[in-house]
């Protein structure tokens, strides 16, 4: 049975408003932003556990329960924030969810023409062309569906080069050998058509789906130089997803089904409590508030998962070869990531050594205030978790509702190397 759109007509719509949506495995989170001076103050925040069967590894497996608990969290958001916002940007996340940069060189035949946009739009067509079919294969052998529909959605120009010279807006140039570097991030049709569901049925206007690692990794560090280099993890309810961001400009994605839902069930089974209590132990376990027995028992029934995830990190890092040296520091973030262990794992072992790392990567936590353009008004954004719905309303800012991410890729491009 089909849901009835859910009028949110309670208050007066505002404009200058943006809804950041985060729908994760284990809690909606929704933050209503208000656009100031190039920056986005959040004035309401909302949150809202699902249920076990609502979601599964990142993805939509039931419509109707997340979009009751989106419109629960989205209450709380308006009504903290005591105003209606109708564009959203929405979070994507899952094993499905690919991102990574796709490269076209090519020689002008006229090098003492100026490259004007009608060129470079021909450029980025070939770009999303070439990703595009490279993805569709890549996903097709994943999931065994030959004719699996993928969609772009984000692009970021990653670098520009012109007769071996970077610049960073080709247009008015002149030369011949022409490289351009675009990331994209596709998802499968049947997610996104999931999440335009929700937002449908919430009564939004849908301005973006964003890929969340690339969300977090393009809100943290960007805006300070062209210099910045990391890695972001993001421990998720189902999934950890993981960005690598050299130069400013961001690598790839990747993304696999091990997150903080994983580690609630070994819990639970390994102390013989239901889902529930495992992971209120969980939770008192991050916090550092268990007695010293329970904390042995947790953290010995946690030993082998985490060495498991550690293990899915350096396959999705191995998997970054073309790069000359994994960026020296790494970044955490969500709920997951508050675990101990995980944080432990990464600095304590010797992990590192089979990759393209210079030296042990340092490893931090980003707090809410380093995301870039986004400013918290409600004292409610404090942990690990705010990260990613606060990457969301950063990257909305970007958003030019053309309906045509070229478009919005080459308007970009003037301000930006990295969009």
């Amino acid at each position: 049975m089909k849901l009835p759109k859910l009028f949110r007509s309670e208050k007066k719509v505002k404009t200058n408003y943006i809804v950041a949506l985060d729908i994760g495995t284990e809690f909606v989170k929704a933050l209503t932003g208000k656009i100031v001076d190039g920056h986005v103050e959040i004035v309401g925040v909302g949150r809202q556990r699902q249920k076990l069967t609502d979601m599964q590894s990142g993805a939509i497996t039931d419509i109707a329960g997340v979009v009751e608990n989106c419109d629960a969290a989205l209450s709380r958001a308006e009504k903290m924030a005591g105003v209606v916002a109708k564009d959203v940007v929405l979070g994507i996340a899952g094993e499905l969810v690919k991102g990574g940069i796709t490269s076209v060189s090519y020689r002008r035949a006229r090098p003492q023409i100026q490259i004007d946009e009608m060129e470079l739009k021909d450029i980025i067509d070939k770009i999303q062309k070439t990703a595009f079919e490279r993805v569709r294969k890549e996903l097709s052998w994943e999931t065994g569906y030959k004719e699996l529909e993928v969609q772009l959605v984000n692009a970021a120009v990653v670098d520009v080069f012109i007769d071996g010279y970077r610049v960073t807006n080709p247009v008015s140039f002149q030369g011949r050998d022409v490289v351009i570097q675009v990331f994209n991030a596709f998802a499968p049709m049947v997610h996104l058509g999931a999440l335009q569901t929700v937002a449908n049925d919430l009564d939004l206007n849908l301005i973006n789906i964003a890929a969340e690692p690339f969300a977090v990794a393009k809100s943290v560090g960007a805006d300070d130089s062209n210099e910045f280099s990391a890695v972001f993890i993001d421990v998720g309810g189902g999934t950890s997803d993981i960005a690598v961001v050299n130069n400013g400009g961001v690598q790839g994605t990747k993304m696999f089904a091990i997150g903080g839902r994983s580690f609630t069930k070994r819990i639970s089974s390994a102390l013989g409590v239901n889902y529930q209590k495992a992971e209120e132990i969980k939770l008192e376990h991050s916090a550092g508030k268990l007695d010293e027995k329970t904390e042995k028992e947790v953290a010995m029934a946690l030993e082998k998962d985490v060495e498991v995830w550690l293990s899915g990190v350096e396959l999705s890092l191995s998997e970054f070869d073309k790069l000359d040296h994994l960026p020296s520091r790494i970044l955490l973030c969500g709920g997951g990531s508050a675990l101990p262990e995980i944080k432990k794992v990464l600095t304590t072992t010797d992990w590192y050594k089979s990759l393209a790392f210079a030296r042990r990567p340092k490893v931090d936590f980003i707090s809410p205030h380093e995301v870039n353009r986004v400013v918290d008004k409600t004292g409610e954004l404090n942990s690990p978790q705010d990260i990613t719905p606060m990457g969301l309303a950063n990257l909305g800012l970007d958003i030019v509702d053309t309906g045509n991410l070229r478009e919005n890729i080459l308007q970009r491009l003037s301000r930006t190397l990295s969009i």
